[in-house]
């Protein structure tokens, strides 16, 4: 990719709205769909997005547009829209980019497909990248460190076009192929960052915490290996760095949503409220049916399944260390966490 083509990024969440401000730290020229007339109007007026991102002062080459058919010349595109609409939102691009790099971290609601198979049902003809990590919005806007997984479909072929397009002095991207293990390492943290929010709002302790960390890291290994996901991607970046990063700060939308049920908020309220997403409580119950069904033993995701449908926290963390003692790295078929 030559230095002077433009990026695309769909979605003018916080998140999208950080990546495009990233790529356009160098002076490229950035086009940014969102959603809301409103994102668009203020961006290009003002150079803001006082929605999701009140923070950050956008580069001027950073243009909005509410019309897909505005990247139809565009080879790459980041794709940054909630999980749950990014099968729809793709499907309404008339022209597919040869790179379609996802930025977000779910699993499809009813099909329990991975965002990479919606992805390539929506566009066949585009090359398929993931890129995930321990990314807090504010902070690669502002042009703080980053270190990410881009996990290429395409292999290196693909990670030599992407790459250098992505690169930045602050963002530095780590190639994988493993796709299946970069998206299951962002959807599973999503959920177990709830749980950590829950330990917060409960005032259970550091040491819980840490304790439901290490917990869930293996169950994030047990269903990524069942899925085919290597061990190793899971340790990296895109699994247990972001892992570390969501189950220990406010910042993290996912977290803060535990913290709130924890503190005794209902779930349905707190849903309610929320113009920012946090994919974590539409991924869990996914999540824990794939499980199920697959004889995965996830008990800390389906204790934030059976939270975020009403059941007390106390109680479901009481359950949880109730449940019959085990060695740490007890590896049969069925061991639970």
């Amino acid at each position: 990719m030559s230095q002077a083509e433009t990026i695309g990024v769909i979605g003018a969440g916080a998140w999208g709205t950080a990546l495009a401000q990233m790529l356009a730290s160098d002076g490229r020229d950035v086009v940014l769909w969102a959603y809301e007339p409103e994102v668009v109007a203020a961006i290009n007026a003002d150079h803001r997005n006082p929605l999701y991102l009140p923070s950050a002062a956008l580069a001027p080459t950073i243009r909005a547009t509410g019309d897909l058919t505005d990247l139809a010349a565009i080879d790459t595109v980041l794709v940054v829209t909630p999980a749950q609409v990014l099968g729809k939102v793709l499907s309404g691009l008339a022209t597919p980019p040869r790179d379609l790099v996802l930025c977000s971290k779910g699993i499809e609601a009813g099909t329990g497909k991975l965002m990479n198979d919606v992805a390539r049902e929506a566009s066949p003809h585009s090359a398929i990248a993931v890129l995930s990590g321990p990314t807090f919005a504010h902070e690669v806007a502002a042009g703080l460190p980053t270190a990410v997984t881009l996990a290429c479909g395409g292999g290196r072929v693909q990670w030599e076009r992407l790459a250098p397009a992505l690169a930045r002095p602050a963002f530095r991207p780590y190639y994988s192929d493993d796709v299946t293990g970069a998206e299951i390492g962002g959807a599973v943290k999503n959920v177990l960052a709830i749980a950590c929010g829950v330990v917060d709002g409960l005032a259970l302790g550091q040491n819980a915490r840490a304790a439901l960390i290490a917990r869930g890291y293996a169950e994030m290994l047990r269903f990524g290996e069942a899925l085919g996901a290597r061990a190793e991607t899971l340790a990296g970046l895109c699994g247990l760095g972001d892992l570390v990063l969501t189950c220990s700060s406010t910042s993290s939308r996912n977290f803060s949503l535990g913290k709130a049920l924890g503190e005794g908020a209902s779930a349905a309220d707190l849903m309610a409220d929320r113009r920012t997403v946090a994919e974590g409580a539409f991924t869990a119950p996914v999540l824990a049916d794939l499980a199920e069904k697959r004889g995965v033993p996830m008990p800390i995701v389906a204790a934030v399944d059976a939270i975020l449908k009403g059941e007390d926290a106390r109680h479901a963390v009481a359950a949880l260390l109730a449940r019959p003692l085990k060695a740490e790295r007890d590896r049969p078929e069925g061991a639970g966490a």
